[in-house]
């Protein structure tokens, strides 16, 4: 990847912003949108700041009752049955959407696991990259006709500053012959959401697809956080969590939820982005390539951005799931 691509440009939000402010004076009526995991966390936030703008939001969910009552009140919000675990699950909820005969305008890949015991998709493959990345993949390539229609879409992975823990291990992906760590498997599907992105821009552009990737930022109000063996936060982390803030907006600071949706729907509305994709975007903007070796706790890592490993990639996710884009 030419890494002058991957440089902050002059945008008029910052760590602070929230997702209400992003979509501020843009309309996306007539637009259609599909969010995974759009009915929890920043997910839930996501979608409903999308159909507060005017866009039909699809939200595919494991669980309909639990999604039905997390939507509830939200108008222009729809909810299907997808389970990114299960190949069969994911075709049958995009050849429903197929059959409809609409448009994608803006697909964000929200949906995401993080750290649980070793754990197996019905494939075989380990729960993290399966669910993170590979399901991702599998929805996005069936959904490529839709994605097609408008000349003009949006695909957003969101993915975490764990991408700076470790890229993607090409010999053993599923922890086959390797010790499991949640740890690595979980950096290993963010640095895949990232590659995904940017191999999924350099396809796609020519057909008006753009995509990118996403660090929401530490959010310890979601079901994915991890502050103690609980998932919640002490006083003494929110105490420390202050002072960060007020001392310069470190990258180890929490943000709320709606500050957490912010930089997802930025990447996924914003007119200064228009001919722009294949990015790691943070705090509502693109963020800065750092070496390998960096300290920084915000920044995207070489192996992540990599052109040719993003096709490498590309092969693996391919032969993995037996899916291949019809670009």
């Amino acid at each position: 990847m030419d890494k002058t691509i991957q440089t902050p440009i002059n945008s008029e939000y910052n760590f602070y912003t929230t997702a209400k402010e992003v979509i501020k004076g843009i309309t996306l009526q007539g637009k259609v949108a599909i969010v995974t995991g759009g009915y929890s966390g920043i997910g839930l936030e996501t979608a409903k700041i999308l159909a507060e703008a005017g866009a039909k939001v699809i939200v595919p969910a494991r669980s309909i009752e639990k999604a039905k009552e997390a939507v509830k009140g939200i108008e222009k919000i729809e909810l299907e049955t997808l389970d990114l675990m299960d190949p069969n699950s994911i075709d049958a909820f995009a050849e429903r959407f197929l059959a409809s005969g609409e448009q994608l305008d803006i697909l964000i890949n929200s949906a995401g696991i993080m750290a649980p015991p070793l754990m197996r998709d019905k494939r075989g493959y380990e729960s993290q990259f399966a669910t993170n990345h590979l399901g991702h993949f599998h929805l996005t390539a069936k959904l490529w006709p839709a994605l097609k229609k408008p000349g003009e879409a949006r695909v957003i992975a969101v993915s975490s500053r764990a991408q700076r823990l470790g890229g993607v291990n090409f010999e053993d992906p599923n922890f086959q012959n390797t010790e499991y760590d949640k740890w690595k498997a979980y950096a290993q599907s963010k640095s895949a959401n990232v590659l995904f992105a940017v191999e999924l821009d350099r396809l796609g552009k020519e057909y008006g697809v753009r995509a990118f990737a996403v660090h929401p930022g530490l959010i310890p109000t979601t079901d994915l956080g991890r502050f103690s063996e609980d998932g919640k936060v002490a006083p003494k982390q929110i105490e420390s969590n202050n002072k960060k803030l007020n001392e310069n907006k470190n990258a180890d600071a929490f943000k709320n939820i709606e500050q957490g949706a912010a930089t997802s729907v930025w990447c996924a509305t914003n007119p200064k982005l228009e001919g722009m994709g294949g990015v790691y975007c943070e705090d509502c903007n693109i963020a800065e390539a750092v070496p390998s070796d960096s300290l920084k706790g915000n920044g995207v890592r070489p192996w992540a951005i990599d052109s040719e490993l993003a096709k490498r990639l590309w092969q693996l996710s391919e032969n993995l799931t037996g899916v291949k884009f019809n670009i």
